[in-house]
């Protein structure tokens, strides 16, 4: 999607937005949207019937879509493509994994199976008894996360902010201009909180409990993500190499092993 930037200032809601049924949705949360690369109900019908039974392969297919999704959202959102191409690096290699489990909990990922999935991986590299321990309690983590979100029921419009806050962190290593980013980061919340005010007017604590869900997403560590889910599919490769790739070579990008396209 070609980047039509809305005035970086303004947020005029649009009357009569058809774009996910709401009427009033402001010019720069509707480009969030449609920078989705493909809907939900693309990752796969497993994923919204969560008592369905997942094979690992399929589990781990889907993982690499949610990745996928992340970075290519992100190459086409607002402001994000205008920067130098070593800040989108910086700020993807940083972000990736939040971003991970907010589109885990958009698509309701059926995390009964993460148990599953690491007892598979553990049989394939065995682990010490503590490393084993804190392996399984890095996981009951990731998963509290994911039901706290869809507890409150997040729609794709707040999915869509949160995840732009998240990426425009100015936390970042070596940002050629921190500022700006922040800036973006500012812009974002705005927009949220906008949003949020116009279609949730009987929850005036909405907005603050979705900020709160924010920092608690840096708890889900990294590395557990990608040892749970994307070692079968690209073995050794760290996922900042395919962060990386996938930026620079877009919807031509090529797993490693197995192709998701």
């Amino acid at each position: 999607m070609p980047p039509t930037q809305p005035n970086p200032g303004q947020y005029a809601l649009t009357n009569g937005d058809p774009l996910n049924g709401h009427c009033y949705l402001s010019g720069y949360i509707s480009l969030l949207l449609r920078a989705e690369p493909y809907p939900t109900s693309r990752y796969g019908s497993q994923c919204m019937q969560p008592n369905n039974i997942m094979g690992i392969e399929n589990i781990c297919e889907l993982a690499a879509r949610l990745l996928f999704s992340a970075v290519e959202w992100s190459r086409n959102i607002p402001f994000f493509p205008d920067l130098q191409i070593t800040d989108q690096v910086s700020l993807l290699r940083l972000t990736w994994s939040e971003l991970f489990v907010l589109n885990a909990a958009q698509c309701s990922m059926p995390l009964h199976v993460a148990p599953l999935l690491a007892a598979a991986g553990l049989h394939a590299s065995p682990m010490s008894a503590d490393r084993v321990v804190a392996f399984m309690d890095h996981i009951r983590i990731f998963q509290e996360q994911v039901e706290k979100l869809k507890t409150l029921h997040v729609d794709s419009a707040e999915y869509s902010c949160l995840k732009a806050i998240v990426l425009f962190t100015s936390d970042a290593c070596g940002l050629s201009d921190a500022a700006h980013i922040e800036s973006l980061q500012e812009k974002s919340q705005c927009a949220l909180e906008e949003y949020v005010r116009s279609q949730y007017p009987n929850q005036p604590s909405r907005f603050g409990k979705l900020l709160l869900r924010l920092p608690s997403l840096r708890t889900v560590s990294s590395s557990v993500i990608e040892q749970l889910f994307f070692v079968r599919l690209v073995g050794k490769t760290p996922i900042e190499t395919l962060i990386r790739d996938m930026l620079l070579s877009g919807s031509s990008f090529n797993w490693p092993y197995m192709s998701i396209q």
